[in-house]
Formats: structure tokens, C-alpha cells, sequence
């Protein structure tokens, strides 16, 4: 057994670190966040509850600037103030925040937050352990070895999740009426919105696939599903 302590504590620690997290954030989005309210969003909305069979979709409006949404690990959904703010200024129509929001549903439907919790935590517990066992033979140099290492390994997962977000997400927009031109159409503008470039990141380190294969993946989903 005390062989085993070694390969133990730093899962065990990797998990106290992803709960400490997740109970972190979780009190974070409560204090910044307050639920949407938008008249013609919500109709939207009530689309795709209808799609899905629920009674209602809660989103919530997270208060910061960049534009983004996200799936929290207790299942809520969030936009960005930032997001909204685009939709406001008609840079951004209903129908393109709907597609983030299936796309966040996708997450949650697909157990990817929960599952999260694994990732994070197998990760967290390789970097503890490839960091402890080369540090003793490179030290310092080992530590910069398990971070990138770790960083591989949870792009590959994040990619896998987020492709299947986007599949669950264009499967739903059809389903409600919606559509894909509006899924397609917000990854065109994608880019430009975030400020986000990632030409010089390695596709191995990337958390999303290239915005051109999501799209190339919604037009290839066009053409299977006929519509």
C-alpha cells in the first residue's frame, strides 16, 4: 500500500484542486451573473424547450466583457454581457445566440461538464505526477514538460467535446425550425467577434477546432441530413 501513495495523493489532490474550482466559479458566476431577460430571445428559446420537451431554457447573463458562453459545471447556461451587447447592437441576430445556446445545451445533454471533472482532474493529477518524477531527474525543466504535456492532452479532450457540442447544437436548431444557416453564420463572424486569431497556436494545443473545419463540419452535416 505505501507503494501505492506516490500514484494516490496526486489524484487525490488533483481533485481537491478541480472541487476547490468548481465551488470557486460556482460562487463567482452567482455574484456576476443575473437571468436573461429579452422578449424576442426568449421566443427563441421556448423553440428549442419545445424541441427538447422541457418546460423552460434559463440563461443567464455572466457581467464581463468578452463575448463567450458557457455551460457551468452545476448544468446553468451562460452568455457573456459582451455577447448580449452584440446581439443588441444587431451585430449578432436571435437565431445566431440560439446556436450558442444548443451549442452550451450540448455540453451539458452530452455530460461534458460533468465529465469535466475527470478530465480535469486526470490531468491535473499527470501534471502532479510527470512533474514529480522528472523534477527529481530535470528539475525545473520537468515542470515545463508536464505542463506542455498535460496542455496536449486537455486540448485533444476540449476539441473532441466541442465537436460534439457543435453536432448536438446543429441537430437541435434543426429540430426547433431554426435551421443552420444561423450556426454557420455566427462561426463566420466568430473570430472577429472574440479577437481571437490562433494562427500561430498549434493545432494540438488548440482547445476548439479551426473555426473553418466547424463550418465545413455544419455543411457536411447539411448535406447527410438533407437540409
Amino acid at each position: 500500500m505505501t507503494a501505492l501513495i506516490p500514484l494516490i495523493l496526486p489524484v487525490l489532490m488533483a481533485y481537491v484542486m478541480y472541487r476547490f474550482s468548481v465551488w470557486q466559479t460556482g460562487k463567482h458566476l452567482d455574484a456576476k451573473s443575473k437571468p436573461l431577460r429579452d422578449p424576442v430571445l426568449e421566443r427563441v428559446m421556448d423553440r428549442m424547450a419545445v424541441a427538447l420537451e422541457v418546460p423552460k431554457i434559463a440563461v443567464h447573463v455572466y457581467d464581463i466583457d468578452p463575448v463567450n458562453g458557457l455551460a457551468a459545471p452545476d448544468g446553468r447556461i451562460f452568455l457573456t454581457r459582451g455577447f448580449i451587447n452584440k446581439y443588441r447592437q444587431g451585430v449578432v441576430s436571435a437565431d445566431e445566440i440560439a446556436s450558442v445556446v444548443a451549442h452550451e445545451l450540448g455540453h451539458v445533454a452530452l455530460g461534458h461538464t460533468k465529465r469535466r471533472m475527470i478530465d480535469v482532474t486526470g490531468q491535473n493529477a499527470a501534471f502532479l505526477l510527470i512533474a514529480t518524477l522528472l523534477g527529481r531527474m530535470i528539475p525545473i525543466v520537468g515542470v515545463f514538460i508536464a505542463s506542455y504535456v498535460t496542455k496536449i492532452l486537455g486540448a485533444g479532450l476540449s476539441r473532441k467535446d466541442e465537436n460534439e457540442a457543435d453536432a448536438y447544437a446543429s441537430a437541435l436548431l434543426v429540430k426547433a425550425g431554426i435551421g443552420l444557416g444561423p450556426q454557420k453564420s455566427l462561426f463566420h463572424k466568430l473570430d472577429r467577434l472574440t479577437g481571437a486569431t490562433g494562427h500561430d497556436i498549434p493545432q494540438w494545443l488548440r482547445s476548439h477546432p479551426k473555426t473553418a473545419e466547424r463550418i465545413a463540419a455544419i455543411d457536411a452535416r447539411a448535406a447527410q441530413w438533407g437540409v
